[in-house]
């Protein structure tokens, strides 16, 4: 008998209008990288989740025992025109070292791994230039994969929009320093 599907976790987000893309980004802990993004002006929705592993539908606790082979990562729906694939890079890059492999700072792990997931061949051809230009500002190699999007499961619901949840600016254009804290 296999367990029942945990109706707390949402639906996994979709590009709604013709004029959008997707983009995923996995940067340590996905709670502040997912508050950087909602930050973001032409980023229409976020949502957190595991993607890059092995397993299917995967726990929060599966993910970070480091079974599973996922990265915790954050998938939005963005408008080109309003904010270009190459400006959600960058953001990226500033938001993490990139250079610290499996872990950011005292997250410690793969699931806390840098990883671009890019959804069209567009995407792949800017982020290996942008991982080019960015490693010309570090002397030790930068980790970061950079991976075909595959399946990404949502995380369970009260990891969608933690910090915001918990009192962060998540207005668009905000600058307020981003606090995460478990």
């Amino acid at each position: 008998m296999s367990a029942a599907r945990d109706l707390s976790i949402p639906a996994v987000i979709q590009a709604t209008r013709p004029d959008t893309e997707l983009a995923t980004f996995a940067a340590g802990c996905f709670w502040s990288v997912e508050l950087v993004f909602q930050r973001k002006d032409g980023v229409l929705q976020t949502q957190v989740g595991y993607t890059g592993g092995s397993k299917a539908e995967p726990t929060y606790k599966e993910v970070c025992a480091g079974s599973t082979g996922h990265a915790e990562a954050v998938r939005m729906e963005f408008v080109p025109k309003d904010i270009p694939y190459s400006t959600l890079l960058t953001a990226f890059w500033n938001k993490h070292n990139p250079t610290q492999g499996d872990r950011q700072g005292n997250d410690r792990g793969s699931q806390y791994r840098s990883a671009i997931f890019y959804h069209t061949e567009d995407q792949r051809k800017q982020a290996e230039a942008s991982k080019l230009k960015v490693q010309e500002d570090y002397e030790s190699p930068i980790t970061t994969e950079i991976l075909p999007a595959g399946t990404f499961y949502p995380a369970e619901a009260y990891h969608q929009r933690y910090l915001e949840k918990g009192g962060q600016c998540a207005s668009k254009g905000c600058e307020d320093n981003i606090r995460c804290y478990g």
